[in-house]
């Protein structure tokens, strides 16, 4: 391969960053856009001032290993249900991207959420497109030195809520915050905090549409699960073409010409910078500015709007909607079992665990009167949201000759407080008249006085010497 080949190889697997102007656009899609994304950053601010009885309604307690949600806390016993949720929400994303595209992607993804909000203030400091590109190529000036600094200012106070809102979910906010305010943070917390500030500084102030055409895997496989019939934004080249300005006076038939008057509307505003006429591409993430806008040139051309529009390749192609396909179906009924076992697992779990270790140094212990003794240690670990007293029986014992007589001995009740774990020493007895087999399965049984469902077993052997069965 020559030099100028390998050059140019070069150049286009590392392309520059070009800076995009995106134009503020205004309409259906859009306001709706922004009242979901409003909702959004809203409930991720104030979700973590919401309490639910004496504790943070959410929150992600790492050192003690709990997940608090509302009602639930999820403990590393809980694995499984933290794991079919997420297998959930990924069948859940496939049957959407299958049915409607990246909706996700343009309404609700974070990297969407703040994205915007950082444009917000760029247009609102610096003005719309044109006042930014002039303003970018004049010379520095106090003018334009004191548009950059409020644009910069404002991104930093929204990069501290939203960075100090994420560690107020992993750390009680309602105590982080005075602890900021008078400078008692650890070392821990403080990297945090300006890891996620700092983060989220250079991702939605300079990076933005680099996160989503190169960093974000789901950029890279969505298109797998697009099909014909998958609903995402078209630009209908049928009515378009053949492009051509003109004014509104002038007849496109009697020009020769399609419904696209070559405005370049739809590219200005457009996130990303795509041009959507060149067809569906995997950098479109779905925001639907490029509708609005085309239908707002489409109303002043006096033109049917939809040029632009949310539609099928098969539409596009004159073929008839088809909502209903396998792909969709399979993708429907695999999100659909996950999410109800999920919610039966749930449904059934008992806040209670029960973990039954026998004493290691000694299997066994012949008494002064010969009967057979074994030693346990009982570790009961209330998972609930309440405080409880339990109490602890033997359950149901195996059917070796004389099994019938062995006995609980030692503590009966234990009280234990929401979330903590209490160690328990019993012991288990065959009397010396008993001829006790040489192992035999025990159940042991706890249950909550004060709530009967709460209940749980947990099996082991009672061990005896061989010469106790003769």
């Amino acid at each position: 391969m020559s030099t100028a080949t390998a050059h140019t190889a070069q150049s286009s697997l590392y392309e520059k960053r070009t800076a995009i102007y995106q134009q503020e656009v205004d309409g259906f899609w859009q306001r709706l856009r922004a009242a979901l994304l409003i909702a959004l950053a809203g409930l991720y601010l104030v979700l973590p001032w919401v309490n639910h009885g004496q504790r943070q309604a959410v929150w992600f307690d790492l050192p003690a290993r709990k997940f608090h949600v509302f009602a639930v806390t999820f403990w590393p016993q809980d694995f499984i249900l933290v794991t079919l949720l997420m297998i959930a929400g990924a069948f859940g994303l496939f049957f959407f991207t299958n049915m409607a595209g990246r909706l996700w992607c343009g309404f609700g993804c974070p990297q969407t959420v703040w994205t915007k909000f950082f444009m917000w203030i760029e247009w609102f400091t610096e003005g719309d497109r044109n006042q930014r590109i002039l303003l970018d190529r004049r010379p520095w000036s106090l003018r334009k030195l004191s548009r950059k600094a409020a644009k910069h200012a404002g991104w930093l106070v929204t990069c501290a809520a939203v960075g100090f809102t994420f560690v107020g979910y992993f750390e009680p906010i309602r105590d982080l915050l005075p602890r900021i305010a008078a400078g008692d943070v650890t070392g821990s917390e403080a990297v945090f905090l300006a890891i996620a500030s700092l983060a989220l500084y250079f991702d939605a102030g300079f990076m933005r549409e680099q996160i989503c055409r190169y960093a974000c895997p789901y950029a890279r496989f969505q298109g797998a699960m697009f099909d014909r019939h998958t609903w995402t934004i078209f630009y209908d080249p049928r009515r378009g073409e053949p492009r051509g300005h003109r004014g509104r006076s002038v007849e496109r038939a009697k020009a020769g010409l399609g419904d696209c008057i070559g405005c370049g509307v739809c590219v200005y505003v457009c996130p990303t910078g795509i041009d959507i006429r060149n067809g569906t591409q995997s950098d479109c993430i779905g925001c639907a500015a490029c509708i609005d806008a085309c239908d707002q040139v489409m109303d002043k051309m006096s033109y049917p709007r939809g040029l632009v529009r949310f539609a099928t390749e098969a539409i596009i192609e004159g073929e008839a909607p088809r909502l209903v396909r396998p792909r969709l179906l399979a993708y429907g009924a695999l999100f659909s079992v996950v999410l109800a076992v999920f919610a039966v697992m749930l449904a059934a779990r008992v806040p209670l665990q029960l973990d039954v270790l026998r004493d290691r140094a000694r299997l066994y212990r012949v008494t002064g009167d010969g009967s057979v003794e074994n030693v346990y240690v009982l570790k009961i670990l209330n998972m609930d949201q309440r405080d409880h007293v339990y109490a602890i029986e033997l359950g149901a014992i195996g059917n070796g000759v004389g099994s019938h007589s062995i006995v609980l001995e030692g503590s009966s009740r234990a009280s234990v407080a929401a979330g903590d774990v209490r160690e328990v020493s019993v012991r288990l007895r065959a009397p010396v008249s008993t001829p006790a087999v040489v192992s035999t399965s025990v159940d042991f049984l706890v249950r909550a006085l004060d709530d009967p469902d709460l209940v749980v077993t947990e099996d082991s052997r009672f061990l005896a010497p061989a010469a106790a069965s003769h």
